[in-house]
C-alpha cells in the first residue's frame, strides 16, 4: 500500500506541484470573491466575481494573516476585502476614512476633516436615488433612499463624528441604506484587511438561471 502511494505521488509530481503552487497564488498573491448580496450596490452587484489583489497592502505568510512586509495602507475610496472578526465573515466595502480623519454622517451626507463630500444626484427610480459620491477628488456611484428617514434601517443615516485611530478604518457600503459597515460592526482593524479589488472578473445573474452578465466581465470598478 505505502509502495503504491509513493508510486502515484511520483506519477503526478507535476500535476501536484501545479495544485500547490496555485494554491499559494490563491493564498497571497490574487484570488476572486464571490458577492451574494447588494451591499454595494450599484458598484457590486449580486453575483459578481471580484478579483482580490492580496499584494496590494502586505506580503502575506501564505496561508495566514500574518504579514511579512507592509506594501502600501489602504486610500479612501479604495474597495477592500477584509476577514471581519465582529460579523464572522468575509466582508467587501469602501474606505471611507483613515487613521487620523474626523468623519459624520448627516442623513447620508458624509463630512470628513471639516469638509463635505460633494454629491450629484445622477438618476432616481423606484424610491432609490443614485448619486455621484466625490471624496478625496475620486467618485463613485452611491444608492440611496430619495427621502431620508423612510428607509428601514433609517438608522444607518446619521452618525456622529468620529476620529479613526491609528490602525483602524471606516469603512462604508455604496448601498447606504442597506449595508452593515463600519455603522453597525464598527471600525475594521487593519491586520483584518486582505486585499483591494478594482475589477469584476466575471458576474452571473442570480435572478435569471445564473445567465452570464457578458457586460460585467472584467468590468473596472
Amino acid at each position: 500500500m505505502r509502495k503504491n502511494i509513493f508510486r502515484v505521488l511520483k506519477e503526478n509530481k507535476s500535476l501536484l506541484l501545479f495544485i500547490s503552487l496555485m494554491l499559494v497564488f490563491r493564498s497571497a498573491v490574487a484570488d476572486w470573491n464571490d458577492v451574494p448580496t447588494g451591499s454595494m450596490k450599484p458598484t457590486i452587484v449580486e453575483g459578481d466575481r471580484i478579483l482580490i489583489n492580496k499584494m496590494a497592502y502586505d506580503l502575506r505568510l501564505p496561508f495566514s494573516q500574518y504579514s511579512l512586509v507592509k506594501l502600501a495602507d489602504p486610500l479612501p475610496n479604495d474597495i477592500v476585502i477584509f476577514e471581519s472578526a465582529a460579523a464572522d465573515k468575509r466582508l467587501v466595502k469602501r474606505v471611507i476614512g483613515v487613521p487620523g480623519d474626523t468623519v459624520s454622517l448627516h442623513k447620508n451626507k458624509l463630512h470628513i476633516n471639516q469638509d463635505s463630500a460633494d454629491y450629484k444626484v445622477i438618476a432616481e427610480h423606484d424610491g432609490f436615488a443614485l448619486s455621484e459620491e466625490k471624496i478625496a477628488g475620486d467618485s463613485h456611484l452611491i444608492r440611496t433612499q430619495v427621502k431620508p428617514g423612510h428607509s428601514k434601517n433609517y438608522q444607518l443615516e446619521s452618525f456622529q463624528a468620529v476620529t479613526i485611530p491609528k490602525g483602524y478604518y471606516l469603512v462604508m457600503g455604496d448601498n447606504r441604506d442597506n449595508s452593515a459597515d463600519s455603522r453597525v460592526i464598527g471600525l475594521v482593524p487593519r491586520n483584518e484587511i486582505i486585499g483591494r479589488s478594482n475589477t469584476v472578473a466575471f458576474s452571473l445573474n442570480y435572478e435569471n438561471y445564473l445567465i452570464p452578465r457578458s457586460e460585467r466581465f472584467f468590468k473596472s470598478i
